[in-house]
Order: structure tokens, then C-alpha cells, then sequence
């Protein structure tokens, strides 16, 4: 199969409705018309995801546990709400929790209908690049006041954030010890990817695991991520999304019906991630870069 499905030559990642509050917390209805949430009982949400077609949508692996019964997928809520069944679910054959892989494909019970509010994200090809600052946003549902509560469907949230290279993050990813107690790393391959921002302050969280990193390229946008591992903002950790597009063949292999719209993304410039080292040593700090040139190395001592 070749790039664009030509399904979606004139849909795909397109939104009609542009309005949205910068820097905000709420997003305006239709301005991600992509954005799916998983619920078992039609309120409460499981997880996130992005429609890729007219009846497939993409997701975490993590998102597939069998205990969770009967799953249902709805767009955002408000103006234009559409509610489908699951009807088949296909994740990745190597997922595991901490080795990554962590993708799903979701096929729906029936075919939606592309409108303002419905419309499919593009999906970032194969050797596309997405280097260390690139621009992006976050969409989800997830938590965002009262660690207790439950994830429902109430309002749905955007965040704009940041691509950290995967070198930088890996500083973040280290063992360390954090007050008392040691936080085992974690790898930070090449089928992932990170992004987040300045001081932890606006990024995915609880419950919004399978939802879509996205960035923009002219006119449309492109998914870049999957939201995976995106707990651990309060200790200054960025999060760590699936790279779409390291599964471009793994995707194409098992979408039947319509095909997904791919687009090349290439980051301009320079990757400044290939200046970054790290230091074989465990720190007690939740946050540490070593950056080759002069830039600042923070440790215990800085805190």
C-alpha cells in the first residue's frame, strides 16, 4: 500500500473548526475531531484513542485488558457524539508493559460517518523525524484535579507540549533515588518517543494512556505518538509515546476497508539530541541532564 489512503485524500487530520483557547485546558468542540475515548458503562473511561478511518481507531496496547468486558468508543462529547461497540481488537504481538510496543488497532461495530466533528488524524509514515522541540499537542479526558475521582466523559482537555529526544529523555528515565527510595529506569528505544513540558506543568496523565500526540504540518496534522507510559509528572518526568511510525507496515498489514492516511513529517534543522550524553551514574534527583557544551547538570546539590 502506498502513502495517502485515498479514502482520506480530502479528511484526513483536516479540522473545519479551528477555535480553541491557547494554552488552555478546555478545547472547543470539533477542534479534534479524531479524539475517541473508551468507557465500559458509557461514562466512565478506560482509555484514549484517534480515528484513523472511518472504523478503525488507534490506541494503546495497555488498553485491551480482558477484564475490562464490553468496551464502547465515542468521540468527544458534546455536538456531534457518536457511539460505537467494539468489535475486534488487534494489538501488537511483543507488547509488553516496560519493552514497549504498545499499539492497538480497535475495529468498530459499524462504519462512522465523516463530519466537522468526526474526522480522521494522519498518521506519521515511516522515516519520519520528530526531533527535540518540535511542537506538538495532547489531547484527553484524563485526570486534571482530584487524583480520586474517576476519568468520565465531562470535558475534553489539549495541552500543547514539547518532543524531548529520546536521548534527553533518557536522562530522565534513569535509575534514581527520590526521597527515600530507588525508582527503577526505563529504556527509551527507538519505537519510542517523549514529550512534555517546562517543569512538568501541562502534559498527558492518568487515564489518558492511548491518546494521540499530535503536530501540525501545514494544513493538516500528523500523529506522531500514542500516549503510553504517562504517570510520573509529578517527579518531572516527560511522557513516553509509541512512535507511530515505526509500525507504519505493522498497521497497513492489519487495517482492512479503508486505508489510513500516512504523511511524511520531517523536523527542520538539526537534531540537537545528537549532543546530548548521558552519565552512568544513579542521581537523587527525579530530574537531570548532561548536555555536552555547558549546559547546567542539576543534582542533588541543586535542590
Amino acid at each position: 500500500r502506498s502513502g495517502w489512503g485515498l479514502g482520506l485524500l480530502s479528511s484526513c487530520a483536516r479540522t473545519p473548526i479551528n477555535s480553541r483557547i491557547i494554552g488552555g485546558q478546555d478545547a472547543s468542540p470539533g477542534s479534534w475531531p479524531w479524539h475517541v475515548a473508551f468507557t465500559s458503562d458509557g461514562y466512565n473511561i478506560i482509555c484514549q484513542g484517534s480515528l484513523i478511518t472511518d472504523e478503525w481507531v488507534l490506541t494503546a496496547a495497555q488498553c485491551s485488558r480482558s477484564e475490562w468486558g464490553s468496551l464502547r468508543a465515542t468521540n468527544q462529547s458534546g455536538l456531534g457524539e457518536v457511539t460505537r461497540r467494539v468489535d475486534y481488537i488487534a494489538c501488537h504481538e511483543n507488547y509488553t508493559s516496560y519493552g514497549g510496543d504498545d499499539i492497538c488497532l480497535v475495529k468498530l461495530s459499524a462504519p462512522v460517518n465523516f463530519t466537522d466533528y468526526i474526522r480522521p488524524v494522519c498518521l506519521a509514515a515511516e522515516n519520519s523525524t520528530f526531533y527535540d522541540g518540535t511542537s506538538s499537542w495532547v489531547t484527553g479526558f484524563g485526570y486534571s484535579g482530584n487524583f480520586y475521582s474517576f476519568v468520565s466523559l465531562h470535558q475534553l482537555s489539549e495541552a500543547d507540549v514539547s518532543v524531548l529526544g529520546n536521548t534527553k529523555c533518557s536522562c530522565f528515565y534513569r535509575t534514581y533515588y527520590y526521597y527515600y527510595y530507588y525508582y527503577n529506569g526505563r529504556s527509551i528505544t527507538d519505537n519510542m518517543m517523549c514529550a512534555g513540558s517546562e517543569n512538568a506543568t501541562k502534559d498527558a496523565y492518568y487515564g489518558d494512556q492511548g491518546a494521540a500526540l499530535v503536530t501540525k504540518k501545514d494544513s493538516i496534522w500528523v500523529q506522531s505518538g500514542i500516549a503510553s507510559y504517562v504517570y510520573d509528572h509529578y517527579l518531572g518526568r516527560p511522557s513516553v509515546y509509541t512512535r507511530v511510525s515505526q509500525y507504519h507496515k505493522w498497521i497497513t498489514d492489519r487495517i482492512t476497508g479503508m486505508e489510513p492516511g500516512f504523511v511524511t513529517y520531517t523536523s527542520p534543522g538539526n537534531d540537537s539530541d545528537l549532543n546530548y550524553t548521558l552519565r552512568n551514574t544513579v542521581e537523587k534527583t527525579g530530574v537531570f541532564l548532561s548536555e555536552v557544551g555547558g549546559a547546567k547538570v542539576m543534582s542533588s546539590s541543586d535542590h
